[in-house]
């Protein structure tokens, strides 16, 4: 069996581990500023943003709604991209995911894509943004199948 070229295998290793370390070092110091309550959304769904801004000394929430057709990174720097149409202009705002400014994201509806980013939203006009709905169950209710009332009615219709 041949030898790999370039490193010999103690190097790659050390470097591997070094590389393993680092990363360990980085997710540590970045879990303190990590927001728990962020809700788990995925591209196409319609999502209301909750934005703090600042007006002289008062703060107050705007709600940003449209359609989440991005996120990148993980972690920390994760971003994710929001479009809506405004005066029949495309507005698209980016935001940190776990940003201080933004107060709250609520799911209003999940679409169905099949791509990672929705970039090609942007040459769409009116109807054609559209996206189809898809409808995700939630918690234990959602894994059964069933909503949570119908085992009881069935028992007492037999």
């Amino acid at each position: 069996m041949r030898r790999p070229r370039g490193r010999k295998p103690n190097q790659e290793t050390r470097l591997r581990k070094g590389r393993t370390m680092k990363r360990a070092g980085i997710q540590r110091i970045e879990a303190a500023y990590l927001v728990k309550d962020r809700p788990d959304f995925h591209i196409g769904d319609t999502v209301d943003v909750g934005v703090r801004i600042m007006e002289g000394d008062k703060e107050r929430v705007q709600v940003f709604t449209g359609v989440v057709i991005a996120r990148r990174g993980h972690g920390a720097p994760e971003t994710f991209s929001v479009r809506r149409i405004v005066a029949g202009e495309g507005v698209e705002r980016t935001w940190p995911l776990h940003c201080p400014a933004v107060s709250f994201i609520r799911v209003v509806r999940s679409g169905r894509v099949r791509r990672a980013k929705l970039t090609y939203l942007r040459k769409r006009v009116g109807k054609a943004t559209r996206l189809v709905e898809e409808r995700r169950e939630l918690g234990e209710a959602g894994a059964a199948g069933a909503p949570e009332g119908a085992g009881a009615t069935a028992a007492e219709a037999t």
